[in-house]
Order: C-alpha cells, then structure tokens, then sequence
C-alpha cells in the first residue's frame, strides 16, 4: 500500500530525528561523568578488557576492534580519535588512557597507525569506573540487543569540569574548558555543606579554567560570566620569560598548535609586521617547551611581547559554552548547576552501592545463620545427614529439623568439614557479628542523607589527596597584575560572628551614638536558632586568627570576611575555614605580622601565654591553639591581666605570672570559681578603670585600685553586685576607648560614648547601658 507525505513535514521530522540523534548520541556529553558515548564505550571495553593502569598495554588496533564490534557501530577512525585524545597530555588535564608509542604532539604530528600503538586506563580513569559492577547505574542493550552497556559511569570525580569537553551538534555546540582537580573537590565540598552557597563563593574555591598547557587567563570578568551564566570568553596568553634580551616561550595557550605558531612569527619577520627579531628557533624537548625568539640590538622587548599578542596565536580568546546533556536534554549550566548535578549524581552511586553492599550481607548473614545453627547442633546435622539416602533428602530434613530455607541447607550440606574446628567455628562466629554491625551501618546510610554526603565529601577528598595538584595556568586580574590586597582600603570594621558560623565586617559609621539607656538598632540578624559568640574590631588590610571553641585556630585575610550593612546577617565562614560539625569561633585576634604574644584562656580557668608566629601555618585547615574549650583570647598588650566572673568576681594579676607554652598546653589556673560561678570574660592591659556590663544591659566603671592583686589562681574580689534586672556579668575590660559598642541576644546594637556610664565603687550594679540587654562587646573609638 503506498503511503503519500507531505515532503516539507518528512524533511521536518527526520531532520529533528537527525538533530536529537547528533545532540544526544554523538556531539554533547552528559553532565554526570562527562563523556560523550564513543569516550564512555572506549573506557568501558578497556574495563572489560581488564587493562587497568597496573596491567600490560594492549594494542590500540584490538581496543578499537572491541569498541566496534560490541558497542560503537561506526567508523574506525572516529573510535581510534576519541581514544587518541583522552590520551593526550596537551588535551587533557587529567588524562584517562595511558598511551604507549606515538599518540601525536602539540606541534599536531598525526599519531601512529592504530596497529602500533598501545593503551592502557590510567589510575584516574579506574576511579570513573570505581564501583560499577555494583548495581550504581543502568545499563541498556548495545546496538545489536545482544550486549549491555552502561548509560553512564559512576564517576568517583567530576570529570566535565577537570577535562572540560568539546563538540559540534546540530543547531548548537559546547566547549567547555578544563579545571584544576584540587579546586574543584573543594568547591563540591563546600556546595554540599551549603547547598544555597553562591557562584561568586564558589569562586573562592575554583578560580577559573587550568589548562593542560598552562599559559596565563587575562581578566576575570569573561570567567566570572561563564561561571555564572554558562556562556563567556577568556583571553588566554602563553608564558614568557626574558633570558638574556632574548623572549623564551615556555608555555603556550590551549589547543594552539606550536609549530604552527612559530611558523607564523617567522612569517611576521619575513614580511616585517615585527621588525624587531632576529631569529625564532623552538627548542621544546621532552623537558618542556622553549621557543627562542632572539631580538635585534636595541629593541624593546615589551613591544615586541606585544606584538606577539596582538598578530599571533600567542594571545587567543575561549569561547565558553557550558553545554552538556541533563536527562537526556541539552542544558547550559552555570557552575554551580554543573557542581550540583555532579553531586545528584554521585548521592544516586552512593545509595545504590549502599543497597546492593546490603543485600549482598543480608543474603551472607542468611547463610551464615544457617552455619550458625547448624555448628551450635553439629553433631545432630551430622546425624541427619549420615542417615540420609540422599542429599534431597538430608536437605529437607536438615530444612524440617532446624526450620531452614533451602540456601541455608545447601550452604550446611556444602560445609567443609575443616569447617569444623575450634578456629573456623570462631571466625564464623566472628563473621556473624560483623554482617550484623555492617548491615546497621549501612541501613543508617540510607536513612541518612547527611551519611550519604559524609561519603561523598570522603571520598572527594580522597580524590583530592590521590590526584590533586598544582594549579598550571595563572589568572591576571587584567593586563597587569594586581593584588587583591592592593584593591583593599585600610579601614578599621566591626566583627561579628555567630554560632551557626556567620560573619560579617560592618563599618562602625553605621551606628551613631545614642544616649545611654537607649534600645539600639537591629546590629545582626539573627535566626531563632543562632547567637552571637564574638563581637571585636579589625583591620581590613590584617590577617585574621580565629579561635574555635574546640581548641583550635584558623587565619585567613581580615578583607574576605565580606562587609556588609549592619542589619545583614553574614556571609557562612564555613566556605572559608573548616570548622567541623558543633565547632564555631569564640574570639580572633586581629595582626598586621604573625609576631608578639597572646593569651588564651579556657572555659574551665587555665591560662597560657603564646607566641603568635605559632599560628601561622594555621591557614583554612586549622591547628590546634589549646587543649581544652577556650573562652576568650587577647593581646599581651599590657603589664595586667583581669578575669571576671559571671556572678561578679573579679580577679587581678600580673601578666607575667602567665607562663608562655606551646599549642598542645593546657596552661595553669588562672582563677578559682566558687560553685555554680563560671568564668565571664578576660582581659590584658593598662588603664585606671575597669568599664563593666551585665546581660541585663547594666554597666559601670570602677577605679582600678578597688580591686586589689590577689595572684594567678585566687579567687578574686566582688566587682559587680548582680541583681535580677541585671543578670550576670558578661563583660570586664580596662577602658581603653571613648566608646562601646554593645550587641544583645536577639541581635539588637547600641553604640554609647564610656564618658556616659557613671564611676561606681565595685560593690554596685551600675546604671541601665543598654535597654535590650547585653550579649556580646567591644570598645571602640567614635
């Protein structure tokens, strides 16, 4: 029967067929393991092959052979590319096959003919393969429904993002650059502590494209736009040095062929575009490239550097298109979506290897109970089965006698009797104990979101630890290189943290003085669930060492603690040290040199001195300041230490009493607590009067001379005289400003000029300061 079409709607429709066919199956690939199919099919048939990074190469031509005759239906030629590429050192940042014989060069000599060369999987390309013989992805029938293949790998890293990808669709395209390894684990970290953390914070953590050759990104406004929107350029430079007048090439940009960019800078001097060379010769060997460019007597070498920018491939531009397939959908993704999608990714490999790793001990632990019943009645068994016609039937009494299932029988009836001794009855026993412990564990994963994302952040650092290295190719911020310090004004801001790990810098011109008394103005905004654990003052252009309650120290720059209005509630200091799970900062020190000493007291009254170059490998990881829970941390800015308590004692001493020791100490007593009395706060200096304040919002200052010099370790005097409206004392330091600037529980800040607040003796409860109370403080200047 003949069958009449429209030729306008036939062409429509096979071309859509033609598109999606391209698009899906050939050109994108998939944003879980960043493969397209022919890469994802070669990687697969070499695992098959077992040609692990650890076995013996194979020839190049029976790989290709495999991925034909089993997976990939097409061309030889288009199978033996892709697998020449994801060899090569100069294409991939990371390369997934290891390459033996001539797998050509970065001057584009074609390689060897496939029946000479060899190949193997490289280390890393084991990990995208890790774990898929364990139920982690689907698998679909092959071309010809005789076979399975894998819809995608399970991925251990994020290799669209490390390797980048590019191809050519139908209607679209992607080109999508390599990343350095090390950065991108640390950006998959802190996504999946923060799932609402921004681009410009992941920017933190990757800072822009690395590629295999090096070179240098000039700019990052094209990066910071790619990043965010999935599309953007780049200008990409390569690497020169100055040796002796002459210009050495050392490093070239991404996919630019070497000698075709030596050929066009002879070409340059022949024409006399760049009068200024005498000759170019390219000395690149197995150590690295070196083309020389020799330059005339009296030529200016920043001329001709560029010259070489503007005329050759020495500078080009990168197009980012951050194109992959989601679902089976082309989608541009910025890079938190691709970040994201690894991670959705991986939480699915994680749940389905948890599950298949539990029915495998689950179907163990059956048997083995069934070995367990049969060893604790072995003489009975051995009874049932000597008397047994056959093995039928030993198997059904064996089930009847001791209720069994079948596979619990088989297993008792195929028991080895050396199965029999002491030893392998305990290992049994032994077995039995740890199927149980391993199938609770790894149902509380499954039950766990957070477990499963535990996993993930492991085995990411893994990955990290393993593979990691050093960033390649350097970022300018523009033509010239500047500092992001030397974008940063001086200026003294407010800090302020809290609990849950925000932090912001405000600057103190936000709040103006208010009479004491007063009710303030929202400082902070705090959630129900948060508090406020350090108030203090720094310098925008110091380093910043921040001191967690569980004993350990961090710094990082003053200036990437954002400043913010004071009603903002902070950017997650999480993103910038690694505080762990209930760990948050209680006090910093603010330092324009690791030098000087500080003193450090904790929750249970022990005090040490230290020196502060001891925290300057303390960096984002974090190092041990003290064993114990530290309560506050000063400056030894003065010849006096004071330390209150909360139920208003106040003990003074000579800060040369305080020995100095090292981060592993745990110091001496510093003050004796009555029961039921808990240490308020510390301080180190000079001065006439003692400024206090209460919780209640109550303060004073007090002459020094009322509190007498009782020693290191006693017990104090009264300097407070708590009440209910004034609740405990929060705050005792020499007054050294003109001002102070209060927060309160509920986020709520005063700023008041210590001129304000009377001169009381110190068996008194003050005046009203602040009208909502007192949680945290800080002397200013106004």
């Amino acid at each position: 029967m003949e069958v009449v079409k429209d030729l306008n709607e036939e062409l429509k429709s096979s071309y859509i067929d033609y598109a999606m066919s391209v698009i899906v199956g050939r050109a994108l690939p998939d944003v879980r393991d960043g493969l397209k199919p022919v890469q994802r099919r070669i990687l697969y048939a070499m695992y098959e092959m077992g040609l692990f990074s650890n076995r013996p190469y194979r020839k190049s031509a029976r790989i290709v052979g495999d991925v034909l005759g089993k997976y990939h239906p097409h061309g030889d030629s288009a199978v033996y590319d892709a697998l020449v590429r994801m060899a090569q050192d100069f294409n991939m940042r990371y390369p997934l096959i290891d390459g033996q014989g001539n797998f050509g060069s970065i001057d584009g000599d074609e390689p060897a003919a496939m029946r000479y060369t060899e190949a193997r999987l490289t280390k890393i390309a084991e990990e995208m393969l890790a774990d898929i013989d364990k139920d982690t992805v689907d698998f679909v029938p092959n071309f010809d429904a005789t076979l399975k293949e894998p819809v995608t790998l399970p991925g251990k890293f994020p290799n669209l993002l490390v390797n980048g990808s590019s191809g050519i669709a139908v209607g679209m395209a992607t080109n999508m650059p390599p990343h350095n390894l090390r950065e991108v684990c640390d950006a998959i970290i802190a996504y999946i502590r923060d799932e609402d953390i921004s681009v410009e914070e992941l920017m933190k953590y990757v800072k822009g494209p690395d590629f295999p050759t090096g070179g240098v990104i000039v700019g990052v406004d094209g990066i910071r736009k790619a990043y965010k929107t999935g599309r953007g350029k780049i200008t990409v430079r390569g690497k020169v040095e100055i040796e002796d007048g002459a210009i050495i090439i050392r490093e070239i940009p991404y996919q630019v062929n070497k000698a075709n960019l030596v050929e066009k800078i002879a070409q340059l001097v022949r024409d006399g575009k760049i009068d200024e060379i005498k000759t170019v010769r390219d000395e690149s060997d197995r150590e690295g490239i070196r083309v020389v460019v020799e330059l005339k007597s009296g030529a200016n070498v920043n001329v001709v550097i560029n010259k070489l920018y503007k005329y050759t491939q020495l500078q080009t531009t990168f197009g980012i298109i951050n194109l992959a397939l989601v679902d089976n959908q082309p989608v541009v993704l910025s890079l938190k979506d691709l970040i994201a999608e690894f991670v959705r990714h991986r939480r699915e490999i994680v749940r389905r290897r948890t599950e298949y790793e539990l029915k495998k001990a689950e179907d163990r632990l059956h048997i083995v109970e069934g070995l367990k019943i049969a060893v604790e009645n072995i003489d009975e068994a051995i009874e049932i089965i000597k008397k047994s016609e056959s093995v039928s039937v030993a198997r059904e009494r064996l089930m009847e006698r001791f209720e069994l299932t079948e596979k619990q029988a088989d297993a008792i009836l195929q028991m080895r009797l050396q199965k029999l001794t002491a030893m392998e009855i305990d290992a049994l026993i032994k077995e039995y104990e740890e199927l149980k412990r391993k199938i609770a564990e790894l149902r509380e994963i499954l039950e766990s979101k957070a477990k499963i994302d535990e996993i993930i952040i492991r085995e990411t650092e893994e990955i990290k630890q393993k593979y990691g290295d050093e960033r390649r190719t350097r970022i300018l911020r523009s033509a010239e290189e500047i500092s992001e310090e030397d974008l940063i004004s001086e200026e003294e801001n407010l800090l302020v943290i809290t609990r849950s790990g925000y932090a912001k810098r405000v600057d103190l011109k936000s709040f103006r003085a208010q009479g004491r008394g007063g009710s303030g103005v929202i400082g902070v905004n705090l959630k129900s669930d948060d508090a406020i654990t350090f108030v203090g003052t720094v310098n925008s252009t110091h380093r910043l060492i921040l001191f967690s309650n569980r004993g350990r120290a961090f710094w990082i720059n003053a200036y990437e603690i954002p400043k913010m209005e004071r009603t903002a509630r902070g950017g997650n200091l999480r993103h910038l040290i690694g505080l762990e799970n209930g760990e948050y900062i209680v006090s910093a020190l603010s330092v324009e040199d690791f030098e000087g000493r500080a003193l450090i007291l904790t929750r249970d009254g022990h005090i040490k001195a230290i020196e502060v170059e001891e925290f300057v490998n303390a960096k984002r990881a974090g190092i041990t300041a003290v064993s114990g829970e530290i309560l506050a941390v000063k400056p030894m800015a003065g010849k006096e230490v004071i330390i209150s308590t909360k139920n208003g004692m106040l003990a003074r001493f000579d800060a040369s009493e305080v020995p100095v020791y090292g981060r592993n100490a745990k110091g001496v007593k510093a003050i004796r607590l009555k029961e039921g009395d808990e240490i308020a706060w510390m301080d180190c200096g000079d001065g006439r009067e003692v400024l206090i304040l209460s919780e209640g919002g109550y303060g004073k200052r007090t002459p020094l001379e009322e509190f007498r010099k009782i020693g290191r370790g006693g017990q104090g005097v009264i300097c407070f005289r708590t009440r209910d409206k004034t609740g405990r004392v929060v705050f005792a330091e020499f007054v050294r400003e003109n001002g102070i600037f209060a927060l309160s529980s509920d986020g709520n800040a005063i700023l008041v000029e210590i001129e304000q607040i009377s001169v009381q003796g110190r068996n008194t409860s003050g005046v009203i300061v602040a009208r909502s109370g007192i949680e945290r403080a800080v002397q200013v200047r106004i």
